[in-house]
């Protein structure tokens, strides 16, 4: 496998079983001040005409958007993630097994092999998280909870060997995610991917110093809870991402989302607490920066 080819193509499908629109939406007007997207799948192909990691990033640079965390769920896409991320400037990689990836490593008596994996990739120097890692109680049954939960904790102390970001990926868990991040200890730098708590969670994370990225979701008209929660948080812990190629924001929910999409959440973002958007551009800038350091650093020549 080159290393700009993709490991796995996402359905065609919505979830209610219609056929989704495969056509990429059009380029944003730019952002004022360059941002990050905080969580992308690049290895994903999707569309009718699928785009590459290099096109990915082109595209983004046009709309402001400067570089990108590549995030990893098993074995092989976090290889991916920081082999691309090792050469590629605007690219830092994010490496884990996936909540839902977890029991399946166990049943195959592989988990402890596959976190040996993750250590290893999680000390490049371009590897700057361990994620997305968490609770997931929509996806996995109880049979697959007591893996969910090994894996977590491992991944937790993997982040803290290596002092670097862990990204939480939480659903339907967010109880059972929030006790294991006060029992165990979480990381310095803990960022819960594609938030989707209210506004009493997030002001738990607030409290623990916990940063929140928010996604194309925060659009969504039936998600006044998670503009509620953006109002809630302070602004030194707000991130934002794509978590491309799904979640892609209004007006163009269903269609293929990329890196290049993040303005529009921005926008939102913006909208929704009141900000100008280039205060608010460089905020999340910042903020960025301050959980994952330069984008320039580490590169293998």
């Amino acid at each position: 496998m080159t290393e700009s080819a993709y490991i796995r193509q996402r359905d065609t499908t919505a979830e209610h079983g219609q056929k989704r629109d495969l056509s990429y939406p059009p380029l944003p007007e730019p952002l004022p001040v360059a941002v990050y997207d905080n969580h992308t799948h690049l290895e994903i192909s999707d569309g009718e005409q699928p785009i590459d990691y290099h096109e990915h990033l082109e595209r983004a640079a046009e709309v402001g958007i400067v570089g990108v965390i590549q995030v990893g769920g098993d074995v092989e896409t976090s290889k991916w993630s920081a082999s691309v991320a090792a050469a590629e400037p605007r690219m830092l990689a994010a490496v884990a097994i996936h909540p839902n990836e977890a029991p399946r490593y166990e049943e195959a008596g592989t988990l402890d092999d596959a976190l040996a994996v993750i250590d290893d990739l999680a000390s490049w120097p371009r590897t700057r998280a361990v994620g997305e890692t968490g609770l997931d109680f929509f996806r996995t049954g109880p049979e697959g909870l007591a893996a969910q939960r090994r894996s977590f904790e491992a991944h937790i102390e993997i982040a803290k060997k290596h002092s670097i970001a862990m990204q939480i990926h939480d659903r339907d868990a967010h109880d059972d995610v929030i006790e294991t991040l006060l029992r165990v200890g979480a990381p310095e730098k803990t960022v819960f991917h594609c938030f989707s708590g209210d506004s009493a969670m997030a002001k738990i994370a607030a409290d623990n110093g916990w940063y929140l990225s928010f996604s194309g979701t925060i659009t969504f008209k039936k998600n006044e809870e998670l503009r509620e929660a953006l109002q809630v948080i302070p602004r030194e812990l707000v991130l934002v991402e794509t978590d491309a190629p799904f979640l892609t924001p209004t007006p163009f929910r269903g269609r293929p989302n990329a890196p290049y999409m993040t303005p529009h959440t921005v926008r939102a973002m913006a909208e929704v607490l009141g900000d100008d958007l280039g205060d608010l551009c460089a905020q999340i800038a910042f903020n960025t920066e301050k959980v994952y350091g330069s984008w320039a650093d580490g590169l293998v020549e």
